[in-house]
């Protein structure tokens, strides 16, 4: 039996949370989720999200990770190959997804930045390089926090990808 897309849906997010909860890595586990529910296989996209952590090198400057591996499977579904690279219309076509992706997560939660979500939803930045704001962190909930944002960025994502098929397929 084919899912529904509001279990398409709900599947993103529960996958989402899940492999943040267990192997961290917004980014990744954005598109590990996005990539499951909706059948892709690629490890090439899935590596390169790896250094977009935490803002890009768990800097906290740079925009939600979860964020980018969003953006990185609309890019990756919907964004031309090189053979494409004069096509303007899929340049357009997939930032117009990936700008509908960034505005869905600023109406959510405000900010795209890292550094800002981290101040907004727990008062304070955390550096992931030192150890003792590590452990902080970890203590206040920030795995669960961003575990919960990467599911919602994967709802998201899938929920724009879905769209966007219904809309080619008329």
């Amino acid at each position: 039996m084919k899912e529904s897309r509001q279990e398409a849906l709900d599947r993103a997010f529960e996958c989402g949370k899940n492999y943040e909860m267990k192997n961290g890595g917004c980014p990744q586990c954005t598109l590990a989720a996005i990539f499951e529910v909706l059948g892709v296989d690629n490890d090439a996209v899935f590596k390169a999200a790896t250094a977009l952590a935490d803002g890009v090198g768990l800097t906290g400057d740079g925009h939600c990770g979860a964020l980018s591996g969003g953006t990185l499977a609309i890019g990756y579904l919907y964004g031309r190959e090189k053979k494409d690279f004069t096509d303007m219309m899929k340049l357009v076509n997939a930032n117009l997804m990936a700008k509908e992706l960034r505005d869905r997560f600023v109406e959510k939660y405000g900010t795209v930045r890292c550094y800002d979500l981290q101040s907004k939803f727990f008062g304070r930045f955390y550096n992931l390089y030192d150890p003792a704001d590590l452990e902080a962190a970890f203590k206040d909930g920030m795995l669960d926090r961003c575990s919960t944002v990467v599911g919602e960025v994967a709802r998201m994502t899938v929920d724009i990808i879905l769209k966007n098929e219904a809309v080619e397929q008329v």
